[in-house]
């Protein structure tokens, strides 16, 4: 008797979601079907079927009703992959046109699939760069696959790999080739860049590869440059203006406290982000902290950002990213509503009066894309 109450509690309790939802196990089995797709086509290689899963995928999702799409889960599948709304997508150009001509600025990002913020950022810096080259034509390629495939699967619209911008340029007779990375320091991802440029460099006249934003690494958190000292100026000015302070120092006296947050790497490269807390002090912003959300280097975490913010004395804080894009860590990890978001621990750390998020990337402030500007030149004159 008592197995079969154990068996019948077991039973009750499996179904009791879809009996909460109004969903029946083929409702289930209908999401799931699409949360296998999805799966699918959350990889970093593009293969011959990818365009192919990509519309097999939305076909899926579009089939749904509204209560089944609430059931697709996997293993990075969830309703938002479909659902979320991100913005309009035509404001976006992907910039895979032909007919480039003998002279191609190919502007290389990671990526983002908020399309609000491709447009603004990413697309701004591609059009001051185009703004300022007339005689080049600039092109789009993003280095996350799996970024590529969500916007096409989502949205139609078709950004190009490394590889399909690579081949694009030579198919299209492309002589002179300058490869601006968007990326924010010579980390990880400008290293397989790099990578992808070796492989293609010999079919082409000349190819030159512009610096990332903030320039130079340097051997230790005290050195800084021009580019951090102006990249630092640039963000720092349009947090203050859009938290409708006068200037930083009447922020600080009302107690306000800038946090800018960046990704955070395990590469070498992450003494850049103690390059730039050092670049905060030597330009006087006390106010103003430097944190990532992977906590590398360590007095970056977010647990040492609000230690160090609390102990300064300040009561207000407000994050901003220090990312080129403002895309899912902008969104989730600094401004979503999840416990483990910066701005939820801020809250729940009860030192402060009050935590606010301003979601804007760096590529969509006019002096960031100036500093892009300047690399590609100085990359054109090398």
């Amino acid at each position: 008797m008592k197995k079969k109450l154990l068996s019948a509690l077991l039973t009750t309790v499996m179904i009791c979601p879809l009996i909460l939802t109004g969903c029946s196990n083929a409702d289930k089995e209908k999401a799931d079907e699409v949360a296998t797709l999805i799966d699918a086509i959350y990889v970093q290689e593009r293969t011959d079927e990818t365009d192919e899963q990509c519309k097999k995928a939305k076909a899926a999702w579009d089939e749904l009703t509204d209560a089944q799409k609430e059931l697709v889960e996997g293993e990075n599948a969830d309703p938002d992959y479909f659902g979320r709304d991100t913005g309009d997508v035509s404001r976006d150009d992907p910039r895979n046109q032909d007919e480039i001509g003998e002279n191609e600025i190919l502007v290389v990002s990671f990526g983002t699939s908020f399309n609000d913020s491709r447009a603004d950022d990413i697309k701004g810096i591609e059009d001051a760069l185009q703004e300022a080259y007339p005689d080049w034509s600039v092109r789009r390629a993003f280095t996350a696959q799996i970024i590529i495939n969500h916007v096409q699967a989502r949205d139609g619209e078709c950004i190009d790999n490394m590889d399909q911008a690579l081949e694009r340029a030579v198919k299209n007779g492309v002589k002179n080739l300058v490869v601006q990375p968007t990326h924010l320091m010579h980390g990880a991802e400008y290293d397989e860049l790099m990578e992808s440029v070796e492989t293609y460099r010999d079919r082409f006249e000349t190819v030159k590869v512009a610096e990332p934003l903030l320039g130079e690494v340097g051997a230790d958190a005290t050195v800084i440059n021009a580019d951090k000292a102006a990249v630092a100026e640039a963000v720092t000015a349009e947090a203050v203006k859009d938290a409708g302070y006068d200037s930083l120092d009447a922020a600080a006296e009302d107690g306000t406290a800038f946090v800018f947050m960046g990704h955070g790497t395990s590469h070498t490269a992450k003494v850049s982000y103690s390059q730039m807390q050092t670049q905060m002090g030597e330009l006087g912003y006390d106010n103003v902290f430097i944190g990532t959300v992977e906590g590398e280097p360590e007095e970056t975490s977010c647990e040492a950002v609000i230690d160090a913010a609390a102990k300064a004395g300040y009561t207000k804080v407000i994050l901003r990213p220090l990312m080129v894009v403002a895309g899912d860590h902008a969104n989730n990890d600094m401004a979503g509503d999840e416990e483990d978001s910066w701005i939820s621990m801020f809250q729940a750390s009860g030192k402060f009066e009050r935590v606010d998020a301003q979601i804007s990337g760096l590529g969509a402030i006019d002096a960031v894309q100036q500093i892009y500007v300047a690399h590609t030149a100085d990359a054109m004159k090398k």
